[in-house]
C-alpha cells in the first residue's frame, strides 16, 4: 500500500511541475518529468502493476489479459474468460464521470447469431439470457475497482433492482452497457455501488439499480 501511495503521489506531481525551470534548482520541466516518470516505472516494477491507470479504454486483448490476472496483478480483480466474458471492449472509463460524478464505465458486445448462448436459450427461439447482461454489469463494476489500483479479487454482492424492457436477439448488432457509479468505499474491503443499463442498437433492454461489487484482499493474519 505504501508503494501504491508513492505511485499515486508521483502521478499527481506530474501535473504540478511548472512550465518554466523551477527557481533555484537549475533543472528544466522536461528533466523533472523524466525523473518523475522513472520513479513511477520503478514503483510499477516493484508492485507488478501495469500501466493501466492512464488508459480510458480497453481492447479485447486487454480484457483477455485481465482474465488471466495479468492486468491488475496476481490476486487482484480479474474478468472471466470467454465464453463468460460478456463484452468485447471497454470504450470509456473514468473516475469522476457518470450521472453522479463518481465514475463511469461503458462497454460493448458485438451481437452475432453464433454467440454460444443462442444455441441453447432457447432452441427455435434464441434470446440472450438476461442474467448474462446483469453479470456483464457486475464484471464492469469489478473492473472499475481494479482499475483504480484497489487490491483483492472481486465478488458480486447483490443488486437492488433489475428491469427487463426488451430482448437481445441475434438480429441485433451492438449491445452497449453503461455503469454510473454512485459510491466507492475504500477500507479493508473496497465496495462499489452503481446503477447500470444495457442498450441494444440504441434501445434500452435492461436497467439496474444498486449494483454492488467488492474486492476482498487476503487477511494479514
Amino acid at each position: 500500500l505504501y508503494r501504491r501511495a508513492q505511485r499515486c503521489q508521483a502521478l499527481r506531481n506530474l501535473n504540478k511541475i511548472p512550465a518554466d525551470p523551477l527557481p533555484n534548482c537549475g533543472q528544466s520541466r522536461e528533466h523533472l518529468l523524466e525523473r518523475a516518470k522513472f520513479h513511477i516505472q520503478s514503483v510499477r516494477s516493484e508492485t507488478g502493476m501495469n500501466d493501466f491507470t492512464q488508459k480510458s479504454s480497453f481492447s479485447y486483448e486487454d480484457l483477455i489479459q485481465c482474465g488471466h490476472g495479468e492486468l491488475f496483478g496476481p490476486g487482484n480483480a480479474q474478468l472471466p474468460l470467454p465464453p463468460m466474458l460478456m463484452f468485447d471492449r471497454i470504450t470509456e472509463i473514468s473516475v469522476d464521470g457518470g450521472a453522479h460524478g463518481k465514475g463511469l464505465i461503458t462497454a460493448e458486445l458485438d451481437i452475432k447469431p453464433d454467440l454460444w448462448f443462442y444455441g441453447c436459450h432457447f432452441e427455435g427461439d434464441p434470446i440472450m439470457p438476461g442474467c448474462l447482461g446483469l453479470d456483464a454489469l457486475w464484471q464492469m463494476l469489478g473492473f472499475f475497482l481494479g482499475w483504480q489500483g484497489l487490491p483483492g479479487p472481486g465478488r458480486a454482492l447483490g443488486v437492488g433492482e433489475v428491469k427487463f424492457a426488451g430482448e437481445v436477439k441475434p438480429e441485433g448488432k451492438l449491445l452497449r452497457y453503461q455503469i454510473d457509479v454512485k459510491k466507492v468505499i475504500k477500507r479493508g474491503v473496497a465496495l462499489a455501488i452503481a446503477d447500470g443499463l444495457a442498450e441494444l442498437d440504441g434501445e434500452t433492454v435492461y436497467t439496474t439499480a444498486g449494483l454492488k461489487v467488492g474486492l476482498f484482499p487476503p487477511s494479514k493474519d
